[in-house]
């Protein structure tokens, strides 16, 4: 559980609309909102780097200061550009520490699972799980265990365990996590049939042109030598 929140500085936004939005990522900022249900929404801009710096600290409920007051907000959507990838817009969304919030988190899995050791292969069908909690209980990830993980085995939502009680799982139960299978086996090249009769009569052809060549060869020479 995170004891501290990331801080992160944001600037009130009086460039608005598109052409504020580029001028204000010219000079390495991203413009973005922030809202509460109730209140009215706040243009603001982060900067670039201290945004990706925050989203690398893996934590998902930040401090923030407005007007020198001091709240809590996650992202709620981030925005990114179609051909670079690089982050154009964010959401944020206030939270208050005496209220549950939804929020996904890492999924992890630990162990050596059984049936990796027997040659399987492991498909983790789920990366992140969606949970229930106070923004001050945010787990920073929810680990699975799949040390008893068996070949042609799979383990679902239903078989995480979370110690926190005011930690509620909301994705639903029947979920596939994890699976192990065995190898696919390597299929043999599939040959067409008309190509192997094809092949076949080519064969049969050169075979028997090959003596006409010899006889050809041959009546040649015996022509040379009574010349």
């Amino acid at each position: 559980m995170a004891s501290s929140y990331y801080k992160l500085n944001i600037q009130d936004r009086t460039l608005i609309g598109t052409k504020g939005a580029k001028a204000l990522r010219r000079n390495d900022s991203i413009p973005g909102v922030l809202y509460y249900k109730g209140e009215e929404t706040i243009n603001v801009a982060v900067d670039t780097l201290a945004l990706y710096q925050a989203i690398q600290s893996g934590q998902r409920i930040y401090e923030i200061e407005i007007e020198s007051d001091k709240q809590y907000v996650m992202i709620k959507e981030l925005q990114y550009h179609p051909v670079n990838d690089d982050i154009i817009h964010i959401d944020l969304m206030r939270v208050r520490r005496s209220e549950k919030i939804k929020i996904a988190v890492p999924l992890v899995l630990v162990g050596d699972a059984e049936g990796i050791k027997e040659g399987g292969v492991l498909s983790q069908a789920m990366t992140q799980i969606e949970i229930e909690c106070f923004p001050t209980n945010v787990p920073n990830n929810i680990e699975l265990d799949i040390t008893d993980l068996e070949m042609n085995n799979s383990y679902s939502v239903a078989d995480l365990k979370v110690v926190d009680e005011d930690v509620t799982i909301l994705s639903a139960s029947d979920l596939n996590v994890v699976s192990i299978q065995p190898p696919a086996a390597e299929e043999e090249p599939l040959v067409d049939e008309e190509e192997m009769i094809e092949g076949e009569e080519m064969e049969d052809e050169e075979s028997t042109q090959a003596p006409d060549e010899e006889n050809k060869n041959e009546n040649t020479g015996d022509n040379a030598e009574e010349s």
